[in-house]
């Protein structure tokens, strides 16, 4: 493989601070990590059907090299697997194999995976060492950073979790040759958002180099990820359990979730209803006089440029409206939006009239 320079990004926590590596061909770096930690001799690789078949010898084997054996636990790929049911599947193996409070458990898969095998880290014997080593774009720049870790409940997503950060985050670009354009897609909806409410030269970069971006071409995609990361990173360091400022992280989330919901979480890929998300939200943003109606264009040409939706089929406006107000940001009854004030910051909004909210929803539905 192609062998290109590394990037590092700290994520600034004190104590518990750590670094993301993000490069080509960083199995070398993985077993030096590994070889320099502080764990035991023993652990866990969880992954997934797909990523296991792909990656799940070559990390093994690694892990190998630098004094770990790591057994590799499969999971069934999809969402259902990020449940209590399978977290308690993977403890038993763990006591089984008579895992200690030093025996790391490596992430290697996307979102899902890093979700699970993050919470069952933080939770057996109180808490285990955690290596990411997430294998999507939107894993890279969205899920492995920042600590939040989660099961799903059947009454709702991510309700039982906690905050829990890794040991470090091992960003491979080698593992994004198998990604189909569709994945690769939703990945750049939350590297797009990143530009939108922290930095509006990363929005200008990502717009006029388009072409390199969609290709995941070598320099553009370690420069893209490393830019994500360092925005989440800087937000996560001043805020690391959401206390205020990360909540801007969710720009484009309150209208996405209703998306979702509203969808069963099958036809649109997370990246693609927070693209819907966010349209809607430049609306809102564009009516409260925040954002210019040329800026709101902007924003819609670089979803559109990059292959993702601008408005959501399968769902009713009022249904979404009523889907707001189970969103995590709704505190009191009240929703907190946040909004684009211009390209590259944010403003959060408890004032959006009713009106406001109906008619941005009105325009982001696509009809039958």
């Amino acid at each position: 493989m192609e062998k290109i320079t590394m990037r590092t990004v700290e994520v600034a926590l004190g104590e518990r601070s750590y670094h993301i590596y993000i490069g080509g061909g960083l199995m070398d770096e993985l077993a030096a990590f590994v070889r320099a930690a502080d764990f035991s001799s023993r652990g866990l690789l969880v992954t997934d059907a797909q990523v296991g078949a792909l990656y799940g010898a070559q990390v093994a084997e690694t892990l190998t090299r630098a004094g770990i054996a790591a057994e590799i636990v499969t999971i069934p790929a999809g969402e259902p697997s990020k449940s209590l049911d399978m977290a308690n599947l993977i403890y038993t193996r763990a006591i089984e194999l008579g895992l200690d409070r030093r025996s790391p458990i490596f992430a290697l898969g996307g979102g899902v995976v890093g979700d699970l095998a993050g919470f069952i880290a933080a939770t057996y014997m109180r808490g285990v060492p955690f290596v990411q080593i997430p294998t999507s774009l939107l894993a890279q720049v969205d899920s492995s950073v920042g600590g939040k870790v989660a099961v799903n409940h059947p009454l709702g997503k991510n309700l039982i979790g906690a905050f829990y950060q890794p040991a470090a985050v091992f960003i491979d670009l080698d593992f994004l040759h198998a990604l189909p354009p569709r994945e690769i897609a939703s990945g750049l909806g939350e590297i797009i958002k990143y530009g939108i409410i922290s930095d509006a030269d990363f929005f200008t970069w990502l717009a006029e180099h388009t072409g390199d971006v969609c290709a995941l071409r070598r320099e553009a995609a370690i420069h893209m990820i490393a830019r994500s990361c360092e925005i989440k990173a800087d937000v996560v360091a001043r805020d690391e359990y959401e206390g205020g400022l990360r909540r801007i992280l969710n720009f484009g989330h309150t209208i996405a979730h209703a998306v979702e919901t509203e969808t069963g979480y099958t036809r649109y890929r997370h990246g693609e209803a927070v693209a819907v998300g966010m349209v809607g939200a430049a609306y809102i943003s564009e009516e409260m006089g925040l954002l210019a109606p040329e800026e709101r264009a902007r924003i819609e040409a670089l979803l559109c440029g990059v292959g993702l939706p601008l408005c959501a089929e399968g769902v009713a406006p009022d249904a979404m409206y009523a889907d707001l107000f189970h969103d995590k940001k709704t505190v009191g009854g009240r929703l907190h939006w946040v909004l684009a004030k211009g390209i590259g910051s944010t403003e959060v909004r408890a004032d959006v009239p009713e009106e406001t909210v109906r008619r941005a929803l009105a325009k982001i539905v696509k009809g039958p």
